[in-house]
């Protein structure tokens, strides 16, 4: 199942690491601040969903 991605397709996963590490950069930062909790493990748990998505996505 190794096609090679074209267009939108070859960029999506790029896009969606950098989400990833932003997400996890302000919820771990959100939360070692001991701001706004909720919104904190929100985002943590919005990167590992993207994580995910782009695990899929190569496969």
């Amino acid at each position: 199942m190794n096609q090679s991605l074209t267009g939108i397709a070859a960029v999506a996963p790029a896009i969606a690491m950098i989400g990833f590490f932003a997400c996890l950069i302000g919820g771990g930062y959100l939360l070692i601040k001991g701001l706004q909790r909720k919104r904190a493990i929100l985002l943590l748990i919005m990167a590992v969903v993207l994580l995910g998505n782009v695990l899929v996505w190569t496969m």
